[in-house]
């Protein structure tokens, strides 16, 4: 059998867990992951404490920010000095690697399977990691990837030589002027790719990864497949949460794989096929891919 017993509740602690995930791993057809921000907070990639104050100690003298992520949001008064923020927020969270392993082993222990990858994470570690990158999809958008603000045209534009130099020639918290980034077409200023609001774009790129992760949960349909979710919060459910839980209930030979801290659980629909983790990921995906 794929999964021999229940062990949503077992009382033999974390790892006992891990052996019956090693096994549902090991018995899969395939594997699709889904990958909220919580991967990569365990991969090192954290939006406060000491990485936010070692880049960003200046914007937060000025303004008394707390944290990378509601920063982002705040109206700077000038292009300028919102560039030079975002910036070196690009460049630390899209184009330095993180700090840990957590891609790595993740790769390590699916590499030898047919996966796929559904994550809302913008940071595009798991290509980094060397994942491919036809068995992604960044469904809200990419830190490398401008768009136009209005939105004219659905067309993104690769962004790190320019952010680059925003990030070496930026001064007293402001980028020279001929660095803002403005659309081609209409020459309104440019914007990030990230789904915060009606402006999105959803380009070329986004629509053919959309159809590749329809064509593997189609292919896969009835298959003994692990849904394998990691770090995945209650912000846009909708997106991972809810349909893997739908589709393992739909498929009798599909396991549930949950492993998040303090927010592993599952519907009791699912119960005697789903393995919840509430555990730091990272120790978990080490020994996982130690043992392989």
């Amino acid at each position: 059998m794929f999964l021999r017993t229940s062990i949503t509740k077992s009382t033999n602690g974390c790892w006992d867990k891990a052996a019956q995930l090693r096994e549902a791993l090991d018995c899969a057809d395939a594997v699709l992951i889904g990958a909220g921000a919580g991967l990569s907070t365990a991969a090192g990639f954290t939006y406060s404490g000491e990485r936010f104050t070692a880049h960003f100690a200046d914007f937060i003298a000025k303004y008394g920010f707390t944290d990378m992520y509601s920063a982002g949001f705040y109206p700077f008064p000038t292009l300028e000095e919102h560039w030079a923020y975002w910036s070196r927020y690009i460049a630390i969270n899209r184009y330095q690697d993180a700090p840990g392993t957590v891609y790595s082993d993740l790769l390590r222990l699916v590499q030898d399977k047919d996966y796929f990858v559904l994550t809302t994470n913008v940071d595009h570690c798991f290509q980094k990691a060397g994942f491919d990158k036809r068995r992604l999809f960044y469904t809200q958008g990419d830190y490398g990837l401008w768009q136009c603000s209005k939105p004219c045209h659905p067309k993104t534009y690769d962004n790190e030589e320019t952010v680059r130099r925003m990030v070496a020639e930026q001064k007293d918290m402001r980028v020279p002027s001929e660095l803002v980034p403005r659309c081609p077409v209409c020459g309104a200023p440019m914007s990030m790719n990230l789904r915060a609001d009606a402006t999105f774009v959803e380009d070329e790129g986004w629509h053919r990864a959309a159809q590749r992760y329809q064509d593997f949960v189609r292919r896969h349909a009835g298959m003994r497949v692990l849904y394998l979710e990691l770090g995945v919060g209650m912000n846009t459910p909708g997106i991972i949460k809810y349909p893997f839980w739908k589709m393992v209930y739909q498929n009798p030979k599909a396991v549930y794989a949950c492993l998040n801290l303090s927010e592993a659980y599952c519907p009791k629909e699912i119960k005697k096929r789903s393995i919840c983790i509430d555990v730091d990921i990272g120790p978990v995906l080490k020994t996982l891919a130690a043992a392989r």
